[in-house]
């Protein structure tokens, strides 16, 4: 990490609306940083379709230079359909799978709360919903069936396909100790959820997590079915905490929860590697083109990703709570981006904003 509390951000706003949100984000990470006594230095590389529109290839070297010699990497979205043509390898998505390669970047944080005041653009009944939902889902990044072997084989009526997943203790174990170390940080209760009762590769994860678990004695550690989790989740969203689990259950998760949440507008998301490297930090949504540059997009889950940059990988708490409690602070006195207005006829014309004026009043607040 850089000395003197001055910081190298890598800044990748890619494509679609990307540029619009990560220009707010990083606003107010220009203020927050301000008011806490700290500098931050930003280079804007490519990556997506962007990069391939310049170089030819939707991740260039200079961006992973870059990326690797920063202290943290805030990224807008990758994507959209004039690229959906291109050959695989070289789609904007790749940059997103490239950089996690290359930058070692094995877990997935994505936290899901439900803010009360957007309660009603939660699918959940009210009585759910006043008990508050307020869950971080710990997603293994690089491993499993995702990165497994996959294979199809055969004619017409005899064809076949095979999807090999495969976990080493190695991999479990460095993402279980992250996730017991956010449970510390939180209720100190943290869920395994795994197919343990028919899946090899869960009954080791079971192994490794009820190992690791005598280190943290003050973390309750406990054991959901992937079909039995996907239930609870809507039924009792309010017991979960921090939730573990492997890339495919998690990737099926992680959207679950972030529906009951009300919108996919609000949702951050960090991705992390071993100590000491930089983190990827981004909101969950698309790159929606067909609204970029028009003043439309919602910057406040990308802001909200950069809160997680300066609490996880800058370690700058401080800071991270200034921009949460602004954003608290804008939901609860009713301002609204057109996406999350939907859900509430009661909000008046004058309350829905658009992206920069959104971020002016969080900047406000700051």
């Amino acid at each position: 990490m850089s000395s003197a509390r001055q910081y190298k951000i890598c800044v990748i706003p890619g494509d679609g609306i990307g540029p619009d949100i990560v220009d707010s984000a990083c606003q107010v990470l220009a203020k927050a940083a301000s008011l806490e006594g700290f500098t931050l230095a930003y280079t804007t590389v490519d990556a997506g379709g962007a990069a391939y529109d310049k170089t030819g290839h939707p991740l260039p070297e200079e961006t992973v230079a870059t990326a690797k010699n920063s202290d943290a990497i805030l990224l807008g979205a990758v994507g959209g359909p004039q690229w959906d043509k291109l050959d695989p390898a070289l789609r904007p998505e790749q940059a997103l799978l490239g950089l996690r390669k290359e930058l070692g970047l094995y877990a997935n944080l994505r936290p899901a709360i439900l803010y009360q005041p957007l309660a009603n653009a939660s699918p959940l009944k009210p009585e759910i919903t006043e008990r508050g939902i307020d869950m971080l889902i710990v997603r293994e990044l690089t491993g499993g069936m995702y990165f497994g072997e996959h294979k199809s084989w055969g004619e017409n009526e005899t064809r076949e396909a095979s999807d090999i997943e495969t976990y080493s203790y190695e991999e479990i174990a460095r993402i279980t100790e992250i996730a017991f170390d956010q449970a510390m940080n939180r209720r100190r209760h943290l869920t395994l959820v795994d197919k343990a009762n028919v899946l090899a590769s869960s009954r080791l994860w079971r192994e490794v997590a009820g190992e690791i678990a005598v280190s943290y004695p003050e973390v309750t550690l406990d054991y959901m079915y992937v079909d039995n989790a996907s239930m609870q989740l809507v039924k009792r969203p309010y017991d979960f905490d921090v939730i573990l689990t492997s890339n495919m259950f998690g990737d099926i998760l992680s959207d679950e929860a972030g529906q009951i949440t009300g919108s996919v507008g609000l949702l951050p998301s960090a991705s992390l590697g071993k100590p000491g490297t930089p983190g990827m930090y981004e909101p969950i949504h698309g790159s929606a083109p067909d609204i970029a540059g028009q003043n439309k997009a919602n910057p406040l889950a990308t802001i909200l990703s950069a809160a997680m940059l300066l609490r996880i990988s800058l370690k700058e708490e401080k800071a991270a709570t200034r921009i949460e409690n602004a954003v608290n602070h804008v939901l609860n006195e009713g301002w609204r981006t057109a996406d999350l207005a939907y859900a509430d006829t009661e909000i008046p014309a004058e309350q829905i904003l658009g992206t920069i004026e959104i971020t002016e009043k969080v900047l406000a607040r700051v």
